[in-house]
């Protein structure tokens, strides 16, 4: 029965033989598995405050508001407190409940595989479950009532020998680690990009996965001379036109942006924005719209395509005027053709679907002489490293042959360079017009 005296007497009797020394260490661990929980808790707590919690300690005048904002002003030493006493405590409580452990259930001469089980498996399960997981998910959800009390216990233990030589120590490590790694960084070369690419290819993989990929690799060494829009090929506006004239280029051109100049197109003034004339279509053909001409962004022809995409947007502009070395206007970059470098052709309802250039057979292509150099290397395609690095200060097809040969090209002339045979179809004493152009085999060659 349960009120049978003989049952208190036992109990008694048990815990005499057990001795005051076992209760305390009981005791102690209990203490030690809820400091456990309470550190453990304060990691998730801080770090989890929401940024109306740090308002509300901003609002909050008391002293232990003021040292949760201090400790969080220094996360990695508050961290590091966090972890050096969480793994001191646990230390103790394995080493104190191994001891008690021993007392209840003492080591045989023998090996004895239940008893390992249970003193590991149990400890760890204690560990785990009181000094850990419930202690992190309770603090999840109340994360400023564990912060503010648990924010000058942790406050003090740093300033406490030999926590805060720990903490000194693993602060300036994991500096020192994180500063190595950085110089430790790996320099790898454009071509050994290329090179992995290849490697990937698959028969079943995205070609034009593959393409944004090739792209991308040669972003930062492509010029802006490379993708821009020629003068010859600029639509501009002369600042003398009336409105009437003015709304009449705009109709044919289909641009929402439109570069602005006077006299030449050397003298780019700036750039009209298709939208800030909408509210004026009323207006007659005096009307002075030259007000709204907004101011021009010049670069220059070697300006790298990635820096530029960068101050596109920091400036959030679309078209930039680029300039050559003299300061004269060579054409203008948009962003559409920024982005093409990456993803490829863009094209909106207003493009011209129209093909640049004639496909003969698969080894012969008829193109025009202003045809970029780029255009180039996609229709044939080729990686065009040889042409780069021969073609000087040309950036088309017919600029590319008139350096090459130092001479304009009349009708039926030709140039060969590397695998490829160009041929002038038509050209006059200022420029070549058409080009066909011949991928050679090797017998050809």
């Amino acid at each position: 029965m349960d009120g049978d005296p003989q049952h208190y007497i036992t109990f008694f009797l048990l815990a005499a033989q057990l001795g005051t020394e076992i209760w305390f260490s009981i005791g102690v661990l209990i203490i030690l598995l809820a400091s456990s929980a309470l550190v453990s808790g304060s990691e998730v707590a801080f770090f989890s405050l929401s940024p109306s919690d740090r308002n509300e300690l901003e609002d909050n005048k008391n002293k232990s508001s003021e040292t949760v904002k201090l400790l969080l002003s220094k996360p990695k030493d508050l961290l590091a407190v966090i972890l050096i006493l969480n793994n001191f405590i646990n230390i103790a409580i394995v080493i104190l409940a191994s001891y008690i452990f021993l007392n209840f259930y003492p080591e045989t001469d023998e090996f004895d595989l239940l008893r390992s089980i249970i003193e590991i498996g149990v400890i760890t399960f204690v560990i785990l479950l009181i000094g850990e997981v419930v202690p992190k998910v309770y603090s999840n959800r109340n994360s400023m009532k564990i912060a503010l009390l648990m924010a000058k216990p942790i406050y003090y233990a740093g300033k406490l020998p030999p926590f805060s030589w720990l903490k000194i120590i693993l602060v300036n490590g994991t500096d020192v680690i994180l500063k190595s790694a950085r110089k430790k960084s790996i320099d790898i070369s454009t071509d050994d990009l290329e090179h992995a690419i290849a490697l990937t290819r698959e028969e079943n993989s995205s070609e034009d996965e593959h393409k944004i990929l090739e792209g991308i690799v040669n972003f930062g060494n492509t010029d802006v001379k490379q993708i821009m829009r020629s003068r010859v090929d600029t639509i501009a506006i002369e600042k003398s036109i009336n409105f009437d004239e003015l709304l009449e280029v705009i109709r044919e051109a289909g641009y929402s942006r439109i570069p602005v100049y006077e006299e030449k197109f050397d003298d780019v003034l700036g750039i009209i924005y298709i939208k800030d004339l909408l509210p004026h279509l009323g207006e007659e053909a005096k009307f002075n719209w030259r007000t709204l001409i907004r101011s021009p962004f010049f670069v220059p022809e070697n300006k790298k395509i990635d820096d530029l995409l960068k101050e596109f947007q920091s400036m959030k502009m679309h078209m930039a005027v680029v300039v050559d070395e003299y300061g004269g206007a060579s054409g203008i970059v948009t962003l559409e053709d920024v982005l093409e470098e990456i993803v490829g052709d863009i094209t909106d309802e207003f493009d011209d679907d129209d093909i640049i250039y004639s496909k003969i057979n698969e080894n012969t292509f008829i193109f025009e002489g202003k045809t970029p150099l780029v255009d180039l290397y996609k229709v044939l395609d080729i990686d065009g490293k040889s042409f780069e690095q021969a073609k000087g200060e040309s950036d088309s097809i017919a600029g590319f042959l008139i350096e090459q040969s130092g001479k304009i090209l009349r009708n039926n002339e030709s140039f060969e360079f590397e695998n490829i045979k160009f041929i002038v179809e038509s050209s006059d004493k200022k420029r070549v017009k058409t080009i066909k152009i011949i991928k050679l085999s090797h017998a050809e060659e």
